[in-house]
């Protein structure tokens, strides 16, 4: 499974992850409702389960995904500025490009 992170995503993200009281928790992206061929997501933090794969990505941050959910795998999370600042999760090898 594949899971990429922008560099803004990755600034506010490590933010958390770095204080003391996440230091045993991950990433987690979730699927929070979804129809048809494609998904809306969620993030949280929380340790891994045994139904979770723990997916590297090139930001240093590991994020866990739950094993065999195809509409995860390819996930891109971002954070935007404008024009309303917060994450925005997308999985564009989906075909899922943003909420509609």
């Amino acid at each position: 499974m594949q899971c990429k992170i922008t560099r803004n995503a990755a600034k506010v993200l490590r933010l958390e992850l770095d204080k003391p009281e996440n230091a045993e928790l991950k990433l987690r992206v979730l699927i929070t409702h979804s129809h048809g061929d494609h998904a809306h997501y969620g993030l949280d933090l929380s340790e891994p389960t045994e139904n979770d794969e723990i997916v590297s990505t090139d930001k240093d941050i590991d994020v866990l995904l739950a094993k065999g959910e195809e509409l995860l795998d390819g996930v891109k999370i971002d954070y935007l500025y404008f024009p309303q600042e917060g994450f925005v999760i997308t999985n564009p090898s989906k075909g899922n490009h943003g909420d509609h």
